[in-house]
């Protein structure tokens, strides 16, 4: 009952598959006469090359497969900020990705942060068990409840159509089509996560707090919001007691961080690994070729570990 709900989103899923993996090019390419937008990072790149279409090129800016938080730009990158139509990015997730923007002042500018509420890291609805050694005062994760990238969807479009106002209808129908989709991902969440046996998940680290927040979850992280933070002996014992207290099935790990916590705790408990992804790069590791097929395979992870019916 629950996969036979997928199939509506096919024909759509495959439109925007299609422009991400053709719209994102590399910082390199060179110029097409089209407007050039140039997004952080994978998800803001997803957004932006499903309602720019072929109207637009758009570039980003962190490598597949790298992790964004501690990312440095290269000298050709900073120039290509001076130059585009349009940045998008979110400020707080790399600093010097941010002092880059600002110093480069480009026209056209949507910064995601500020148009979602911000969870604080000490409050996002994770259990660290107070071990949080992050310099974030926010989660940055934002991207992982669909409502917020809906929320982003409609800000770029609108920055797209000033930009560019010739384009405009094209961008709006795009963006409408993105919406569309990322609503029903929502729905997908919501039913999918309903009646479940655990509402509880073990994760490497606290990059889930928007998802676990919009689907009354509890993620119980190893580590803070920060991917290299190191737990101590003592969190790791208390989330074996937690674990086994709430009979819990699997600790999830992710593609581009170590899972060597994540597999201990879960040798040490008898328990299964599984990829929970926080999207914050695509690679050839990765469980889907974009945003929403990644995020429906997350949902399935969740649904298996959670035994949802």
């Amino acid at each position: 009952m629950f996969g036979s709900r997928l199939w509506w989103r096919a024909g759509v899923a495959l439109a925007v598959a299609s422009a991400a993996l053709t719209g994102c090019s590399t910082p390199s390419t060179p110029t097409t006469g089209k407007p050039q937008i140039v997004a952080s990072m994978y998800p803001f790149a997803f957004l932006a090359s499903a309602i720019a279409g072929d109207a637009a090129d758009v570039v980003t800016l962190v490598p597949p497969g790298t992790e964004p938080h501690d990312y440095e730009l290269t000298p050709s990158q900073r120039g290509l900020l001076s130059q585009a139509t349009l940045v998008v990015y979110q400020e707080g997730i790399n600093a010097a990705v941010d002092a880059a923007i600002a110093q480069a002042a480009p026209e056209h500018v949507v910064e995601t942060g500020s148009l979602v509420t911000l969870l604080r890291a000490a409050d996002d609805g994770a259990d660290t068990g107070g071990e949080t050694h992050s310099d974030y005062a926010f989660d940055p994760h934002t991207w992982l409840d669909p409502r917020n990238m809906v929320t982003f969807a409609n800000a770029l479009a609108d920055a797209l159509a000033a930009a560019d106002p010739g384009n405009a209808a094209g961008y709006e129908a795009n963006a409408a089509a993105l919406t569309a989709q990322l609503t029903g991902l929502d729905a997908e969440f919501r039913t999918g996560l309903t009646g479940c046996r655990h509402s509880t998940f073990i994760t490497t680290h606290a990059a889930f707090g928007y998802m676990a927040k919009a689907y009354d979850l509890t993620q119980l992280a190893i580590t803070g919001v920060t991917p290299d933070d190191e737990p101590s002996p003592m969190r790791l014992a208390e989330l074996a007691t937690k674990a086994r207290n709430l009979d819990l099935t699997t600790v999830f790990f992710e593609t581009l961080i170590s899972p060597a916590y994540a597999d201990t705790l879960a040798y040490d408990l008898g328990l299964r690994t599984d990829v929970l992804d926080p999207l914050e790069s695509v690679t050839s590791a990765s469980r889907g070729t974009d945003y929403v097929s990644i995020m429906t395979s997350n949902l399935t992870a969740l649904r298996q570990a959670n035994g949802c019916p």
